[in-house]
């Protein structure tokens, strides 16, 4: 016979308000910020949180730089808690590698596999037992480190030979260290030392890390901030003593004279006419000879020819004559258009 049981039917979900529903959701975010009190983000200057008003620049730069500053001596505090004093690894024998074995160990290191990685928590424990779980049947392991500062793989591998009681053998570019376990390796029975942390633990020291890091860069830049606005002031003044209007009439008095000026200039331009531009039109003329003479004399000079400053003067006098017929065809040629224009309705009517 088959056992039977009475399974409760699934309960309909009534129907929430709004306030109903912000409610619970209040409840859940308290549950989650009860959950997470080691989250570097909570430090911060004790008190209700206010959002402030500043009428200079300088106070609210310097409120943000204390505040900061508070939390930076917070961080460093919080930091000591994860500190674990440094106990005696495993004592290790000197080994001496010929320079053939030495090479054979890299080649096999580099074409093997299998590697240990080392991510945002560091060293700690999980990193050294892995390390041991590969030298069971491998001779070499790699430690890749990832990510990893500028000058930071060095101390990684002597942490960690400190640690193991591997030998580092090659350090291949910023990120990737060779260890060689040794000739009479025997396995320990704590693969884990005593004076690392553990995974968890590891991961909230790397948070806090983090924070200080960004925390001390804000400081750098604001300081710099302040620094600006120091030499603002000593180059033109403090700003809040400043007339806000006292721009407005700087910039009307600069405008005012070029805008008349340029008034002035159209209606010159619009009653002047024809007649300007005719002047303007034979000067440009003439000029133009003169330069076009000049430029002969010097490369006659240069190539050993004379000319004669009465021909020369005959020859102008004629461009001359020739650039006043010229205006005046051109005031003629306008005469007749105007005429045209008013002969024209004439014809109409």
């Amino acid at each position: 016979m088959f056992e039977t049981h009475e399974i409760e039917a699934p309960k309909k979900e009534t129907w929430k308000t709004k306030k109903r529903l912000k409610l619970q959701r209040m409840r859940e975010k308290k549950i989650r910020k009860a959950a997470n009190t080691r989250d570097p983000r909570r430090l911060r200057v004790k008190g209700k949180k206010t959002k402030q008003r500043f009428s200079i620049a300088e106070e609210r730069i310097k409120h943000k730089l204390d505040n900061a500053r508070i939390k930076e001596a917070l961080l460093i505090e919080r930091l000591t808690r994860y500190d674990v004093p440094k106990a005696q690894g495993p004592v290790v024998e000197p080994v001496t590698l010929s320079g053939e074995e030495r090479f054979y160990m890299k080649k096999m290191a580099q074409k093997r596999s299998n590697y240990v990685p080392i991510g945002r928590r560091g060293i700690f424990g999980g990193v050294i037992l892995n390390m041991h779980m590969h030298w069971k049947k491998h001779e070499t392991v790699k430690v890749i480190c990832k990510p990893c500062k500028p000058g930071q793989v060095q101390d990684y591998a002597d942490e960690i030979s400190r640690l193991s009681g591997g030998i580092p053998i090659q350090i291949i570019g910023d990120d990737t260290i060779i260890f060689y376990r040794g000739k009479n390796y025997e396995q320990p029975k704590v693969m884990s030392p005593v004076d690392t942390l553990s995974k968890k633990r590891a991961l909230e020291k790397s948070k806090y890390e983090q924070s200080l890091e960004s925390v001390r860069r804000f400081i750098t830049i604001a300081e710099k901030e302040l620094e600006l606005y120091y030499r603002h002031v000593a180059l033109y003044g403090d700003p809040s003593d400043r007339d806000p209007k006292s721009v407005l009439d700087c910039s009307r008095a600069k405008d005012g004279p070029n805008k008349v000026g340029t008034t002035n200039n159209t209606d010159s331009l619009s009653t002047g006419g024809s007649s300007k531009s005719h002047s303007s039109a034979a000067a440009g003329f003439v000029d133009e000879e003169l330069s076009e003479y000049e430029d002969e004399k010097s490369s006659g000079d240069h190539l050993g020819y004379e000319y004669d400053d009465d021909m020369i003067s005959e020859e102008l006098v004629s461009c001359d004559e020739t650039a006043d017929d010229n205006t005046f065809f051109i005031q003629q040629g306008d005469d007749m258009h105007l005429r045209s224009q008013s002969d024209s309705p004439r014809a109409g009517n």
